[in-house]
């Protein structure tokens, strides 16, 4: 149900002039492996209908340029490396110049400096195109984009830019605390602290030094509250930092019941 537009042309009243305005990379790239670079880029822009005004020479060498795959362009697709086959699959979606990227699972398959190379790339092109990515890996969401959708079947869970401090995206304060005192007496002392909602000793260090996460409902500062009740009680206080909730936290408390009960399929789109 619902309609889809594309750079305001209406999808089903108008398909090709609104696809025109897209370049997609699906999660495998649709690739001739017996084609060089250049003729399969070549291919594609015929097979696009990329507008005759179009200098087709000029305008392929200028996106190898800027995919950095230059070095390739004689080169069959077949002998290629995983990351470059990626970007030759990043080259065929820009054809024709869209104003759109659709990225689906880019990084996938990818060794650790390939992911890096990909990911500076997706950030590069988010400076001239929108860019939809769809992945599951989080951190790579958090890492190259300025916004986020959360799907939980079929539904917007989540739809807001992607906050640097995670915390404000959760509206709590997270933070880690070291004291030495008993276990039970602290975690009962910060529970009364005003803000505080929760309360767990995670990790037993020393004798009667434990490791607590507190998490607020960040209505008010709470550092100075909580050295005043390590102080009051006699208790050391030996640590104490805040922690940003990662959009990994984010996004098990939308989809794990405490912000959607009952959801269980889960996609997270996202926008450069």
């Amino acid at each position: 149900a619902g309609e889809v537009s594309i750079d305001g042309i209406n999808l089903f009243e108008n398909p090709g002039e609104a696809k025109k305005r897209i370049g997609y990379l699906p999660e495998i790239p649709p690739l001739y492996m017996d084609m060089t670079v250049e003729e399969y880029l070549k291919f594609m822009f015929r097979l696009k209908k990329v507008p005759s005004s179009t200098d087709e020479k000029k305008h392929i060498s200028e996106i190898c340029d800027q995919i950095s795959i230059t070095d390739v362009r004689k080169r069959l697709i077949r002998n290629l490396s995983k990351g470059y086959r990626q970007r030759v699959g990043i080259a065929q979606a820009m054809l024709g110049d869209p104003k759109i990227l659709i990225l689906d699972e880019p990084t996938v398959g990818l060794d650790p400096n390939q992911i890096i190379e990909i990911r500076h790339l997706i950030q590069k092109l988010g400076r001239k195109h929108t860019i939809i990515l769809s992945s599951h890996i989080l951190q790579e969401i958090q890492a190259v984009c300025s916004r986020i959708i959360i799907i939980n079947e079929g539904r917007i869970a989540a739809d807001e830019p992607v906050l640097r401090d995670g915390r404000r995206a959760a509206g709590k304060s997270v933070y880690q605390i070291l004291i030495e005192g008993p276990a039970d007496q602290v975690t009962a002392a910060l529970r009364l602290i005003p803000s505080v909602t929760r309360v767990k000793a995670d990790h037993r260090y020393e004798e009667q030094v434990y490791g607590y996460t507190v998490q607020t409902d960040g209505a008010a500062p709470v550092r100075r509250a909580f050295f005043d009740c390590a102080a009051e009680n006699g208790w050391r206080l030996l640590g104490l930092e805040s922690r940003e909730l990662s959009l990994e936290d984010l996004f098990i408390r939308l989809t794990a019941g405490a912000d959607s009960a009952g959801m269980k399929s889960k996609e997270t789109g996202a926008m450069r």
